[in-house]
């Protein structure tokens, strides 16, 4: 089976500013993205990560290691502060090898940040993995 590289989006809203939740939703987040696309850590090739600038306790490439290890090269960024957007937000892009297809691939939005991509889900879909 041919191999491709792809872009899997995700992103999930954030309790509160402070190091464990930062933490526990980076690990959820990866975590919910690995499984639905039956992805193995060898796979992924980086991942990128953003947060809302009112998210500043801790960086979500931390949390990420206790899940990918010290091998994937990880990146974080403040996301661009745009009046009325959603806060407390961590957005991540993964790039991975993987046999799916575009349209197999499944972008992962938790805990109320399926808002910002309402056009990746059916009407009444869970979301929740």
């Amino acid at each position: 089976m041919s191999r491709k590289i792809k872009a899997i989006r995700g992103a999930i809203k954030v309790s509160e500013n402070t190091k464990e939740s930062i933490s526990s939703a980076t690990i959820r987040l990866l975590r919910s993205i690995i499984e639905a696309n039956n992805l193995e850590i060898c796979d992924i090739i980086s991942i990128f990560f953003t947060m809302t600038t009112d998210l500043n306790a801790d960086f979500p490439a931390r949390a990420a290691r206790e899940v990918c290890g010290p091998s994937v090269p990880l990146l974080c960024a403040q996301e661009i502060e745009v009046t009325g957007s959603m806060p407390g937000v961590i957005r991540v892009l993964i790039h991975a090898e993987t046999p799916l297809e575009g349209t197999e691939t499944k972008h992962i939005y938790l805990d109320g940040a399926e808002q910002l991509r309402p056009d990746l889900f059916e009407k009444g879909e869970s979301n929740e993995r």
